[in-house]
């Protein structure tokens, strides 16, 4: 039997096929719960209150996520390798300080920019050098970085938020600008995930990553160099952590040692964990850390949209990660704490 094209209609659906495997790969099958999950939350939520689903509402939530989204991106990348950064929000908060400090002293945004760049570099390899040859465990190093750089940015700024850059149009640009009709802040996550995936997915760099979250041992046994992927990883970390830092200077139009940026390593720990990265390495995808920043960033949103208080996002928010982590456990069939 043929079709009104002559071809035959029982090859449709061997035609269909590969297409559908190649979105099902993309997707992933761990993150089709998380697409169901946004999808009843954005019902709930819109039926409450038909608001949410005005374009302006949307590119607000956008916009929100911006700035976690990007660090969410390379905490996954982090956690990927068997690390992680809880200093993230602190390195934010410190180059959003220095690149206003050096605009204002300068008047040249794109030196600002370079300097906060540069800076999030030279963090990113402090945190490698200390995890490597301190032999310090990744957690505890961070979580010691965490306190010092936040240290550094109040006592640099007195504690302030500094400079104003609400006149220089570069950074009106990044922080209320668009391109197509798109915002330039979801541009930017857009390009720093991309980026991040074509990485993992498509070169030696990316596999290698997986390999040493995998299994450590065995990647050192195939000629991985650990301790370069390592810092490699970190200063990957602070470099985007800069940039987050810089957008957080646009939208606040100065730089803000603490403000905005505290609590951005509990959500971007939260996203890569509620989108499948696994704690011990070696398993995740940007994908699913992409669909847990929008979900947390649907979340918060409807929250206010529903008036309710602020307080409840925090305790939400400590709640998926809880779930994400429980998940995580049963499926790799990890025994629980104190359990026979």
């Amino acid at each position: 039997m043929t079709n009104p094209a002559g071809g035959s209609s029982a090859l449709a659906p061997k035609v269909r096929l590969p297409a559908l495997r190649r979105a099902w790969a993309l997707i992933g099958a761990q993150n089709i719960s998380l697409l169901l999950a946004l999808l009843l939350l954005v019902l709930f939520i819109g039926l409450q209150n038909g608001n949410f689903f005005y374009a302006s509402n949307i590119a607000t939530i956008g916009t929100t996520v911006a700035i976690v989204g990007v660090l969410a991106v390379v905490q996954t990348v982090v956690m990927l390798l068997g690390g992680l950064d809880i200093s993230v929000g602190s390195q934010a908060g410190l180059t959003s300080v220095v690149s206003a400090m050096v605009f204002m002293a300068t008047g040249s945004a794109l030196a600002g920019i370079l300097a906060a760049l540069a800076l999030g570099l030279v963090l990113g390899l402090l945190n490698g050098v200390v995890i490597i040859y301190g032999r310090v465990n990744a957690v505890i190093a961070t979580l010691a970085t965490f306190a010092a750089y936040r240290g550094a940015a109040n006592l640099i700024s007195d504690g302030r938020a500094q400079g104003y850059t609400g006149m220089n149009h570069f950074f009106v640009f990044l922080a209320r600008g668009d391109m197509l009709g798109i915002p330039v802040l979801i541009w930017i996550l857009l390009l720093v995930a991309l980026l991040v995936q074509l990485m993992l997915h498509y070169t030696d760099i990316g596999r290698n990553i997986y390999a040493v979250g995998g299994n450590a041992t065995a990647a050192r046994l195939a000629g991985i160099p650990l301790n370069r992927y390592i810092i490699g990883c970190y200063m990957l970390v602070g470099f985007v952590a800069a940039i987050a830092g810089v957008l957080l200077t646009a939208r606040t139009g100065s730089g803000q040692p603490t403000s905005g940026s505290q609590g951005l390593e509990l959500q971007s720990i939260t996203a890569a964990a509620l989108g499948g990265v696994a704690l011990q390495g070696g398993r995740g995808t940007i994908v699913g850390t992409i669909l847990a920043v929008i979900l947390l960033g649907v979340l918060e949103n409807g929250l206010i949209i529903l008036n309710v208080n602020s307080f409840w996002q925090d305790i939400a928010q400590g709640l998926l990660l809880v779930v994400a982590v429980v998940i995580q456990q049963r499926r790799a069939g990890g025994r629980g704490v104190g359990l026979p």
